[in-house]
């Protein structure tokens, strides 16, 4: 058996995160990079997309920061392209950008906010997933990594346009890792409960949130990165069309 160090060695693959500059997607870039990988950075806002990169390509590796709103069809093609321009493939795609804003009544909440809702946690996440799938299978092979949301699983009623986006997420990442499965391509999603990233500022009642949980306490954002190297590593190459929950013991 190999060494555990091993196990998680990401040495001359290329990874893509969405939503790379902060809170979970951050973490993951970072310690992508630390195990030896290059990465593309990707979010709306190419200020702190430059930063990560630049923080990764002090530890010795190559860095990538895309300006891309994953709403947007368009832009997720022009991303894949800049990806596959710059590095040749990718190894491992990360689906990370989301947004959950909460609307005290489903009635309540308009239609524009719905769509982007939509857009972001479903729409996107499926194009990007559908067009590095393919290009993924053409190149023997990678592991695709969707993250979803606990909400999908146990929704809440302020969050429920959330929750059924991410639903949807859940179901098309099986769908997508069936079609794939032959070719070597694996789709795995990770479920967080909740994370103590920007989100967690505008939690209405961040004891309720902590109370949750069976631990009684929220995540760090660096507590996602062993689920998501797991998932990326050639060790776990059985693994696909999974959902790991990572919530703390929900309640």
């Amino acid at each position: 058996m190999p060494a555990p160090s091993e196990l998680f060695d990401m040495t001359g693959k290329v990874v893509l995160v969405t939503g790379g500059s902060r809170g979970m997607g951050r973490a993951m870039s970072l310690a992508f990079a630390a195990a030896g990988a290059d990465v593309i950075v990707a979010s709306r806002k190419i200020e702190v997309c430059e930063e990560v990169a630049h923080m990764i390509r002090a530890m010795g590796r190559r860095a990538m920061a895309i300006a891309c709103h994953v709403g947007n069809w368009d832009e997720i093609d022009s991303l894949v392209s800049s990806a596959m321009a710059e590095f040749g493939r990718i190894d491992v795609l990360i689906n990370n950008a989301g947004m959950s804003p909460a609307s005290p009544c489903s009635a309540d909440l308009e239609e524009g906010l719905f769509d982007k809702v939509v857009d972001v946690n479903f729409k996107g996440p499926f194009r990007l997933t559908a067009l590095v799938a393919k290009a993924m299978a053409d190149a023997g092979g990678g592991s695709i990594i969707n993250v979803s949301s606990l909400s999908a699983i146990r929704p809440q009623p302020s969050v429920s346009a959330y929750a059924g986006a991410k639903a949807a997420l859940n179901a098309i990442s099986v769908g997508v890792a069936m079609e794939y499965a032959a070719q070597g391509v694996r789709v795995n999603v990770i479920a967080p409960g909740a994370f103590a990233t920007d989100i967690s500022r505008h939690w209405s009642d961040p004891e309720k949130v902590r109370k949750r949980a069976a631990m009684g306490r929220v995540a760090d954002p660096r507590e996602i990165v062993t689920a998501a190297l797991y998932y990326a590593s050639d060790y776990s190459a059985f693994t696909t069309g999974a959902n790991l929950r990572i919530d703390g013991g929900r309640l």
